[in-house]
């Protein structure tokens, strides 16, 4: 991501927010607020009277280090990382953005079993005071942390409780990015946090396509990487955790995907009752064979079909490289070798075992059951050029919205493309569209030509038809300076009367959360302040194969660990 020079010579219509649109250039600038002016001295920004990070060559120079923590709360697992992140300001002017250049694990907690208080309510106490000691084996106190994202993970999020495990954050809200990751936006992130999204970059111009499987307690997900971006996601009732056991064999908990497929095995299930080992294997195999069967993106078995949550995949190119994460990955990776009382470790063998199947060899990721926030959330500045539309002063500030970047169409530039682009996106995150204020990424690359601005403006209505009934203002982001004439084609010709927000030289994506300040009236712009999530980039790949026509390495039982659930 590159910052807007701030010393950059206006074209000779950028007043009227666009190119040279023939008779409509008449009525640009008419409408809404629309600036054009040169940017300014404007690192000490205080957008409302939320915290931000302030500082000038004097006081910092263009290093800037920061403290996060990322805490994972999962339906199995939960557990905190914390890291040392360097940021560099990209650029001379004080405008220029801080990019983070080098991120340091300090302290990795204990991977901690969820603790229930019965099936549906997470046990809040024993959480809050897991977290509290990991704080202290760590030397941190809350007050020493800059910056942090918690993620509620599977079933985690939909337990009735959920609302208090926030608020077990609600002293540190300005600080923390907080999420609740559907199964596609669980997909997206570990996809980013295993390193496949990075690792599908092009290398020498050839980009790959890689699938990672993400494989929880509750859950697996599928995403689908090609030059650095997600093109597709998948989300199926498979994990470890659907049936768990105490150290003597007896089940202890059932969900009700673990049902369906013990009935479909004829396999009797009872809270109390044992479950043998036999047992424990034939529906760890028929569970490995559904992950097998969406990750080859063939036409679905009817057990596979019954348990996915998502429609499947429908990407239909080559894959290159597949690589895994989440909890039953390191069994597949051969880095555990425990019983947690559960299917993980019998689920990771089988999927090891049939992963000839996919055709692709088996590249390492950068993280296993730490993929899913492996960082923090990254505060980083920046600032909005000036060719801006905002309809009304006071729809800001905005804050904690969360973005979504469609993918836009390259040579099939039609309205129901760039609707269908934008849909594809929400779906991807599991953003409700309508249900909440959100922001659009719009990746610009053509002539800001009439017809092209028209469609794009027409794409972006039809796909967002419960957002404007209800009301909400449309806030888009662009990288490039056509932020005024989208603003101005939606309130002039397509939504009069209705609220935009449109802003431009802003670089933000997928996993990335703003708060929009108030426009500053001294330079005419918009100071915006984006929340990203920090992941690693892959070592080199010549190391990351783990077996193609190579053996798995082998895995081992052991005793049930004690830590297992009674």
């Amino acid at each position: 991501m590159t910052q807007a020079d701030p010393s950059r010579t206006p074209e000779p219509d950028a007043e009227h927010g666009h190119g040279h649109w023939g008779a409509h250039d008449h009525a640009v600038g008419t409408y809404g607020h629309i600036h054009d002016a040169e940017h300014d001295d404007f690192m000490h920004t205080h957008p409302g009277e939320e915290p931000v990070i302030e500082l000038t060559p004097e006081e910092a120079g263009n290093v800037l280090t920061l403290t996060s923590v990322g805490i994972d709360i999962g339906s199995s697992t939960s557990h905190l990382t914390f890291s040392k992140l360097v940021l560099e300001r990209q650029g001379v002017a004080l405008s220029s953005r801080f990019k983070v250049v080098e991120r340091t694990v300090t302290h990795r907690s204990p991977i901690m079993l969820t603790p229930y208080v019965d099936l549906f309510t997470i046990d809040t106490e024993e959480l809050s005071r897991f977290i509290k000691g990991v704080y202290e084996d760590a030397g941190m106190r809350p007050e020493d942390v800059d910056t942090g994202a918690t993620i509620f993970t599977g079933e985690a999020a939909k337990k009735n409780n959920a609302e208090a495990i926030s608020a077990l954050f609600a002293a540190e809200a300005g600080k923390f990015v907080c999420a609740t990751a559907g199964p596609n936006l669980e997909a997206v992130m570990a996809a980013h946090g295993s390193g496949a999204c990075a690792r599908s970059e092009a290398t020498d111009g050839v980009a790959r396509t890689v699938l990672n499987i993400d494989m929880g307690g509750g859950t697996a997900k599928f995403a689908i990487c090609r030059d650095g971006e997600i093109v597709e996601t998948a989300a199926i009732n498979v994990g470890a955790r659907l049936v768990a056991m105490d150290e003597r064999g007896r089940i202890t908990r059932i969900e009700p995907a673990g049902q369906i497929v013990a009935d479909e095995l004829g396999i009797p299930l009872e809270v109390g009752g044992p479950l043998s080992k036999a047992r424990q294997r034939a529906m760890a195999g028929v569970l490995a064979d559904c992950v097998l069967n969406v990750a080859e993106r063939r036409p679905l078995g009817p057990l596979a079909d019954r348990l996915m949550i998502t429609e499947p995949l429908s990407f239909d190119g080559p894959i290159d490289a597949v690589t895994f994460s989440g909890g039953v990955s390191e069994y597949v990776y051969g880095n555990e070798s425990r019983n947690f009382g559960d299917l993980g470790i019998l689920l990771g063998k089988a999927v090891r075992a049939g992963a000839e199947r996919l055709g692709a060899p088996i590249e390492a990721s950068e993280q296993q059951i730490r993929a899913t926030v492996i960082g923090a959330g990254q505060y980083t500045l920046q600032v909005s050029g000036s060719t801006i539309f905002i309809s009304r002063p006071e729809l800001l500030p905005l804050r904690d919205l969360p973005v979504a970047a469609p993918i836009m169409p390259g040579a099939d530039y039609t309205v129901e493309a760039v609707r269908d682009s934008v849909r594809q996106a929400l779906a991807r995150l599991d953003i409700e569209e309508g249900a909440a204020p959100i922001a659009l990424s719009i990746r610009w690359r053509m002539e800001p030509s009439y017809e092209r601005v028209r469609t794009l403006a027409e794409g972006i209505v039809q796909a967002l038809p419960r957002t404007i009934a209800q009301g909400m203002p449309l806030t888009l982001i662009f990288g490039t300076d056509i932020g005024g004439a989208v603003g101005i084609m939606l309130t002039k010709e397509l939504l009069p009367g209705h609220d935009v927000v449109s802003v431009d030289e802003i670089q933000v994506t997928d996993l990335d959360y703003i708060d929009l300040a108030e426009e500053r009236e001294d330079i005419r712009a918009v100071p915006v302040i984006v929340k990203s999530l920090v992941f690693t980039t892959p070592r080199e790949r010549s190391s990351g194969l783990i077996w193609g026509t190579e053996r798995a390495p082998q895995l081992h039982e052991h005793e049930p660990d004690p830590r297992a659930p009674a």
